[in-house]
C-alpha cells in the first residue's frame, strides 16, 4: 500500500496531505511535519514504536483467526482508512463493513468508491431493513425527532446482525475522540447481542490526532476531503456540522443531543443514554 510520490496531480494531493498534517501537529503542541524542504522527515521514536506495537497486534491476533472470521469496520475517516492500511498488509481481502445509512455526504460516498477501486477492498455495504424513503414515510425525520432510534435502526442493528458473523472485530477508535472512550481498551470481549462476544481491537486506543495524521502523511494516504473544510468529526450529513468547540472534535455531531450513535456500546448496557437498541 506505501506508495512514492511522483511528479504531477499525485505529489500536489500529498502535498495537501502533509500541510493537513502540519496543521494538526501545531494545534497539539508538536513540532511541524515537514522539513525546511518540504520533505517528509523520518517518523519520531515514540511513533515508531506505536507502528511497531499495532503491527505486532494485528499479526498476533489475526494469526488467531481464519480468512473469514476477522472483519474491519470502516467509517473512511482518518483513524479508519490508516488501520486498514495496516490490516490489508495481512490480509488483502478482509472484509471491510460500511454502515450505509442513506444519510452520508456525497464526498463520503465519492471518497469510499475511490477507495474501493484504488485498493481493491473487499467491500460490503451494510443496510437498514428500510430505506430512507419507508422511513420516513412511516416516521418522519427520526434524525431531528429521535436521534437515538435512527442510529439505532440505521446503525446498530445493521451492524451488530454483520459483526455478529465474526470472531474478531477491528475499529479505529481513539480514547481521544470522546469523553464517552476514556475507558477504551485496546482489546475487549465485546456483547454485540445479549449471547454473542467478539473480540474488539481498537489498536489505536491511545494515539492522538497528530499520530494518526502524520502516520498517514508518511504512508501518502489521502484522506477524506471534508477535512479540508473544517470538519473534525464526520458522520451523517444531517447530523454533522463543523465543530462547535475547538477542544473536542465531536462536538458537531447530533447538536449536542448526544455523542455515540450506539454502536461501540455494548449490547446489554441498556442504562446508557446513547444506547440506541
Amino acid at each position: 500500500m506505501e506508495t512514492s510520490t511522483t511528479p504531477g496531480i499525485v505529489s500536489r494531493e500529498h502535498e495537501k496531505e502533509i500541510l493537513r498534517a502540519e496543521r494538526e501537529t501545531e494545534r497539539h503542541g508538536g513540532a511541524p511535519v515537514v522539513t525546511g524542504d518540504g520533505n517528509l522527515p523520518e517518523l519520531r521514536p515514540e511513533l515508531l514504536a506505536q507502528l511497531a506495537h499495532v503491527r505486532e497486534l494485528l499479526r498476533t491476533e489475526l494469526e488467531g483467526v481464519g480468512e473469514g472470521e476477522a472483519c474491519l469496520t470502516c467509517s473512511f475517516q482518518a483513524e479508519d482508512v490508516l488501520l486498514l492500511h495496516l490490516a490489508l498488509e495481512l490480509r488483502p481481502n478482509i472484509p471491510v463493513l460500511f454502515l450505509e445509512t442513506g444519510y452520508h455526504f456525497p464526498e463520503t460516498y465519492e471518497y469510499r468508491d475511490r477507495m474501493t477501486r484504488e485498493w481493491n477492498l473487499n467491500l460490503t455495504n451494510l443496510l437498514p431493513k428500510k430505506t430512507v424513503a419507508e422511513q420516513e414515510s412511516e416516521f418522519g425525520l427520526l434524525y431531528q425527532t429521535e436521534p437515538n432510534r435512527c442510529c439505532g435502526l440505521r446503525k446498530v442493528e445493521p451492524l451488530f446482525d454483520a459483526v455478529a458473523n465474526y470472531k474478531v472485530w477491528l475499529t479505529g477508535l481513539r480514547r481521544e475522540q470522546a469523553r464517552s472512550r476514556t475507558a477504551l481498551k485496546e482489546i475487549d470481549d465485546f456483547a454485540v447481542k445479549p449471547d454473542t462476544i467478539v473480540r474488539k481491537l481498537s489498536p489505536f486506543a491511545d494515539w492522538t490526532t497528530r499520530d494518526v495524521w502524520q502516520l498517514s502523511a508518511h504512508f501518502n494516504i489521502p484522506l477524506l476531503p471534508l477535512y479540508d473544510l473544517g470538519y473534525t468529526s464526520i458522520g451523517c450529513q444531517p447530523c454533522t456540522t463543523l465543530p462547535t468547540d475547538p477542544n473536542d472534535p465531536r462536538s458537531g455531531r447530533w447538536g449536542g443531543k448526544k455523542v455515540e450513535c450506539g454502536i461501540h456500546i455494548q449490547a446489554t448496557d441498556t442504562a446508557n443514554p446513547d444506547a440506541a437498541h
